[in-house]
């Protein structure tokens, strides 16, 4: 395992180009600088869990060393010694994912870091740390817990309600619910529509709420805003016939 040794841009983390510009940078310096065949690397492992080819597999790497090249694959983490150093978790699932690629493809099950047979600081101590751990996929984030849902209370004024102060209307996955949906429901049910007085406003109630805007004369739609809340209670048309 090893890491740049050098300043890695922290821009790096949102921008996939600059890895396939230093990927390119390390081999021209290892083709032209250093008179090499080709990247020093077996793989590559970026911030955007991509796994990038160096001279792939069954091929002898120039990076770990004398003696070391002839019995070690090599994988470069694009992390570095200066600006972006602590490997982010998808960083580490692409070096994970090139270490279970290089192990289909006969490599043995001992990870080191460059440091462990040579005198170098590669792969730095962040990526060093994590190896010595056994190289674990980073666990996976625990959901962050959804914010209480505020209930809606409605106000009235005598016999009216007021305006909540939100659009009733189908939400795709989560749906609305709430006193404000049950109210509107109740009212337009006692006004003869077919509707079911639940809370929850679905498909049914927003199928009422377009039939109730179009014999009302409201602008088209199938949500409840503040006009059509209004107008529930205020003027009453014939609830249409279904087809």
């Amino acid at each position: 395992m090893h890491y740049t040794g050098g300043y890695v841009s922290p821009k790096i983390v949102n921008d996939h180009d600059i890895c396939l510009e230093l990927m390119r940078t390390f081999q021209r310096q290892h083709i032209d600088a250093n008179g090499w065949s080709d990247f020093a690397y077996n793989l590559a492992g970026c911030p955007h869990r991509r796994l990038l080819e160096g001279r792939g597999f069954g091929v002898m790497s120039a990076a770990n060393g004398p003696g070391l090249n002839d019995d070690h694959y090599a994988i470069l983490a694009l992390v570095g010694s200066s600006g972006f150093t602590q490997p982010s978790d998808d960083l580490l699932h692409a070096v994970r994912d090139g270490i279970e690629l290089l192990r289909k493809h006969g490599a043995g099950a001992e990870i080191k870091g460059h440091r462990d047979g040579y005198s170098t600081s590669c792969p730095g101590g962040p990526l060093y740390a994590w190896i010595q751990r056994g190289a674990p996929r980073p666990a996976a984030a625990a959901p962050k817990p959804k914010p209480p849902v505020k209930p809606v209370k409605v106000v009235w004024d005598g016999d009216v309600p007021r305006w909540p102060g939100r659009v009733l209307k189908l939400v795709e996955g989560a749906m609305m619910r709430g006193e404000d949906v049950r109210v509107w429901q109740d009212k337009m049910k006692r006004r003869g529509w077919n509707l079911d007085v639940d809370g929850v406003f679905g498909e049914q109630s927003s199928d009422v709420a377009r039939g109730y805007r179009r014999a009302t004369g409201l602008p088209a739609g199938d949500t409840v805003d503040k006009a059509t809340w209004a107008m529930t209670w205020s003027w009453t048309p014939p609830p249409e016939k279904s087809a």
